[in-house]
């Protein structure tokens, strides 16, 4: 990023959120990494938090205004001392102790403008945040994390920011993870502690590890079900982003769905369709879908060579455009990492 891109972040006007790349576990993260800031994986909606005096607004990740939605984040926010802000985090729904609900109940709040009185009753959110872009008039996004977030910890209440950890033994690391998904959370972030932050890239520098093997996909066609689901769109074919803006085809699933879910894909994508042949409706590739899958084999089947296994639905994910799914190179490299385990050569 160059410094006159730095000179123009600025509170009101949203930055594309940086990515992570998967990491089958916290050894292949801190093998790549060195010691490493290990955060908590919130399964919540990432937002983007603007503060310039007494206005503040909220963004999606895709850069929609959601700040009506939110009025509790906004409320928050402009409560706190420092004059400007630009803060990267996640909303969440938790019930009245605190435990995080399924990311569904956040999604029910989340971009909602309507009723928000009554769903900010029935469904609070809780921001937590993990990076500090801009601060006191000045653009952080050049800097390396470490700085970012002591920029962070100043700005913000302890209870605000995502726990974290900071080392380089696996074991350690092993245990925060535990301590992460034994409190109803994804996993971990892992990130370079000397990166900059590198807006709207899955680079090389953050990671997320979860337990189970999941993919952000797009979905480029589905089959017309039969049996007791005819009439319905049920069979997907999933695809990841490759190296030219296009997709490469991974394999299909029509496992994990249910009959609300049919409903809703179906009507979703017949208004995305763009052609027809016998049983199979081609899409535009916009809906991603994150899919759990037990393992990915070589096939010669499909032109990147690799295909899911015991693919299956988790949700959809209507706060991630088709750009933020998973590519086609980091896929390989979760084969690759599958190998060398199998093989005895990946790191512990």
């Amino acid at each position: 990023m160059s410094a006159l891109d730095a000179f123009s972040i600025v509170p009101g006007k949203p930055v594309l959120p940086m990515l992570a790349q998967p990491a089958a576990g916290v050894a292949e993260a801190l093998a790549r990494l060195g010691s490493a800031v290990f955060d908590w994986k919130i399964d919540g909606a990432r937002i983007q938090v603007h503060k310039a005096h007494d206005a503040v607004r909220v963004f999606a990740r895709s850069g929609s205004d959601v700040s009506a939605a939110v009025p509790e984040v906004v409320d928050a926010v402009r409560a706190l001392s420092a004059c400007e802000l630009i803060l990267d985090g996640e909303v969440i729904a938790v019930n009245a102790t605190g435990v995080p609900q399924p990311f569904q109940a956040t999604m029910r709040r989340f971009g909602r403008k309507l009723d928000v009185e009554r769903l900010r009753a029935e469904v609070p959110l809780a921001a937590f945040y993990f990076d500090c872009l801009h601060a006191h008039g000045r653009a952080l996004i050049a800097q390396p994390t470490r700085e970012r977030l002591a920029a962070l910890d100043a700005a913000l209440p302890a209870a605000w920011i995502v726990p974290r950890l900071v080392t380089g033994d696996a074991a350690a690391a092993e245990a925060f993870c535990d301590d992460a998904l034994g409190r109803g959370h994804e996993g971990v972030m892992a990130k370079s502690l000397d990166a900059p932050y590198e807006a709207g890239s899955r680079g090389a520098s953050w990671f997320k590890v979860k337990r189970a093997h999941t993919l952000d996909l797009v979905v480029l066609a589905a089959e017309w079900g039969n049996g007791r689901r005819q009439g319905w769109l049920s069979n997907l074919h999933l695809g990841a982003r490759d190296e030219r803006g296009g997709f490469v085809m991974l394999g299909k699933t029509f496992k994990g769905m249910t009959d609300e879910l049919l409903e809703w894909q179906t009507r979703e994508l017949l208004a995305r369709a763009v052609e027809r042949s016998g049983h199979v409706v081609v899409v535009r590739p916009e809906l991603v879908v994150e899919i759990a899958f037990n393992d990915l084999q070589e096939s010669p089947h499909y032109p990147g060579g690799l295909a899911l296994r015991f693919a299956r639905v988790k949700r959809y994910r209507p706060d991630k455009r088709a750009e933020d799914a998973d590519t086609i190179d980091a896929v390989r490299a979760i084969h690759a990492a599958s190998r060398a385990r199998a093989a005895g050569d990946a790191p512990r």
